[in-house]
Order: structure tokens, then sequence, then C-alpha cells
């Protein structure tokens, strides 16, 4: 690996499975290269103790970079301001994903080859040979395999999950988005980036999804069906966009 890489993790009430995800994920960042910085964002919207668990593993492990961002007001703020900082401490590949192990650590290093072997984009994929989902009711994984079927029909992509928020760039890559006024306010985020970077070299990544929780906020499928027919919309008049 000819890079250095980052991790960026929005943490929000985590304080029960902080630990575990934690063991998991040093093993492996162990295993990889020690000297890959983790970038934890934490807001308002956590009133437990993961500010406390954060700033304790970062005073004990400098690798770890906790970020308080109380200005935050939606979790697309969150995933933003980490990237931010990822990029102004000059990282080349940066990647994102959950914690509370809904996203599996182990799959970090399949991350990390997919973006060294010539792919500017990695997308995390559950619908591809190697991936699942599990401990998830079925309304769950019906709005993701619907969601994904949606998204394709209506902005012409062709990706097998349009859904996921495990994924990785290039520096160039985040430079392109990271600044762009993004429509969403939620987790349709993802599938927003996914639409925008069409065109560039990507691969999809298999992983194993645990699902939090069985349901969606109202606002968050309302958010993701305007976007959706904005960009809709956008392509039928030819006027659809794409970054970088």
């Amino acid at each position: 690996m000819n890079f250095t890489f980052a991790v960026i993790i929005p943490l929000a009430n985590e304080e029960n499975d902080f630990v575990p995800f934690i063991n998991v994920f040093l093993k492996v960042l162990n295993r990889i290269n020690e000297s890959g910085r983790v970038y934890l964002v934490v807001d308002k919207v956590s009133t437990d103790k993961t500010l406390e668990l954060c700033t304790g593993l970062s005073s004990q492990d400098d690798r770890f970079i906790t970020i308080w961002a109380p200005e935050n007001r939606n979790v697309v703020d969150a995933y933003l301001r980490g990237y931010r900082e990822a990029l102004a401490d000059g990282n080349d590949v940066i990647i994102e994903m959950d914690a509370g192990l809904s996203h599996d650590p182990r799959a970090l290093p399949m991350f990390l080859r997919v973006l060294n072997e010539g792919n500017e984009c990695a997308f995390g994929s559950r619908f591809i040979n190697g991936g699942s989902i599990y401990d998830s009711q079925w309304k769950r994984t019906f709005l993701s395999r619907f969601g994904t079927l949606l998204a394709n029909t209506l902005l012409g992509t062709k990706m097998y999950d349009m859904t996921s928020g495990f994924q990785g760039f290039h520096a160039g890559v985040v430079e392109s988005f990271v600044n762009y006024p993004l429509l969403s306010k939620a987790h349709f985020y993802q599938t927003e980036l996914r639409y925008l970077l069409r065109n560039t070299r990507y691969a999809e990544v298999p992983i194993h999804y645990r699902a939090p929780s069985p349901s969606v906020s109202q606002n968050a499928i309302t958010n993701s069906l305007s976007v959706l027919l904005k960009y809709f919309i956008l392509r039928l008049r030819r006027k659809a966009v794409s970054l970088p």
C-alpha cells in the first residue's frame, strides 16, 4: 500500500457498543497499517458517554482523533466534517463507516486494496457475492433493495447497492464533493454521492451489514424521495450533474 489513509466514523449514543467495536477495529488497524488515522465525529445528538469514551481513546492512542461538532445539523454534516478534517491532515484515501458493528471493520483491507488498484471510489455492497444483511427485519432489507432498484431506474445508475454507507475515496474525489451543495439531509446522502460519482472509476466491495434498527424515520424517507425526484427531473431535462 503506497498511500496514507483515514477512516471517519460518526458516533451517536454508542456507549453500549463502543468497546466491542473498538476492540475489533483495533485488531484490523494494527494488522493493516499502524499509521492510519481514525476521526471520531460526535455531536449533540449523542446524549450518553460516547464523547467521553472517544476522548479517552484519543488520549491513549494518537491515531484516534475525536472531533466535537456541536454545530452539526444532521448526519450529513457529521460525515462532511470528518472528511474536511481528514483532507486537512493530508490523507490520500478516506473511508467512511458506521460504528456499533453495523459495519464490520474487517472489510477495511478490501476497501484499501480496491482503492490501491486504480479505482477512485470503493462502494460497499450488501447485494453482491460475499455481501449480506443480517440481524435485520424484512422491512429494513426491503427498503434497501427497493431503494436501490428505484434509484437505478430513475437515475440511470447500475450499481448493485445504492444505499450502503460503507465507502471510500481518493482525496481528489473527496475534494470534489465536500463543498458541493448536497441536497440530502439524511442517509440518502449515500445514494446521492453514488449518483454524482457514477462516472468515476469505482468498484463495489462486498460487506456484511447489521441493521441497528428495523425502522427509518419518516423525515429521512421524505427527504430521500424529494432528492431522488429532483435529480430525476434534471435527468429528464438533460441537465444531469456529475462529479468530479
